[in-house]
Parts: structure tokens; C-alpha cells; sequence
């Protein structure tokens, strides 16, 4: 398997804050994405233009990725997913299939604004995943 599984964090309007400093514990670069910055921007009421809607550090094979954009029945313990980036289109789709197998698909698999085939879903066991697969990765 050519996958690589990152961690996704959620946060409550602390996302910049808590990846500035994990970027200080663990260097590496840091890219962040404001709602306001996105084509999500209008969808979204103008107050959470300031949000994080994406946010990912990278320090070799490290990857933390996080975004303010959380679910409303957030609680400790079910406030991440477990992010999984494929190499190509097989994997992801063969991947998606067996972890949804059970379980709920929040999110079918399907071509984003950014580029890339991704999809979420909860599986059997209640654990949260996002899959996506770039070209360009």
C-alpha cells in the first residue's frame, strides 16, 4: 500500500494559533487557508471569513493537517479524522469501499475545487476518515 495516513485536527477558532505552534515544536513549513480565501467564502456567513478552512505542516514525512471547521456535536475524542492520501485512483477508491463497508459515508468520493478526488465517511468502529487523492502529490 502506497498510503500515507495523516492526522487531521479540528479546533474552535484556534486552528492558526495551535499549527503556529506545533510548527515551533516540530518546524517545517506551515500553508494556511482562511474560509475568506476559498470558494467556500460564499457559502459561509461572512463572520467565519476568518476561519481556517485548511492548514497542513510538513516537515519531511510529518504531516499534521488542521482547519476551525468542526463539526457542531464536537466532542473530545471525536474532533479529528484519520486523513489518508493515495498515490493513485485505484487505491482510494479500493480503500473508500472496504472502510465504508459498515460504517456511514459522510461524503462519497468525488472531484474537488483543489484538484483532487476525496471523500469522508465514519467507519463501522465510529473512528472518522477523509481520503484524498492529487495529481500532484
Amino acid at each position: 500500500m502506497t498510503a500515507k495516513l495523516n492526522p487531521y485536527l479540528t479546533f474552535n477558532g484556534q486552528c492558526r494559533e495551535a499549527m503556529t505552534f506545533y510548527q515551533q515544536c516540530l518546524g517545517g513549513e506551515l500553508t494556511i487557508q482562511k474560509v475568506s480565501e476559498s470558494p467556500m467564502a460564499a457559502q459561509m456567513p461572512s463572520e467565519a471569513g476568518a476561519n481556517i478552512l485548511h492548514s497542513c505542516l510538513t516537515n519531511g514525512s510529518v504531516v499534521l493537517m488542521g482547519s476551525d471547521m468542526m463539526p457542531s456535536n464536537k466532542i473530545r475524542g471525536n474532533d479529528f479524522y484519520l486523513c489518508l492520501n493515495f498515490a493513485n485512483e485505484v487505491e482510494i477508491n479500493e480503500c473508500f469501499n472496504k472502510l465504508s463497508d459498515g460504517g456511514k459515508v459522510k461524503m462519497g468520493l468525488h472531484q474537488t475545487f483543489w484538484g483532487a478526488t476525496y471523500g469522508e465517511l465514519t467507519d463501522k468502529y465510529g473512528y472518522h476518515w477523509s481520503l484524498n487523492y492529487s495529481k500532484e502529490m
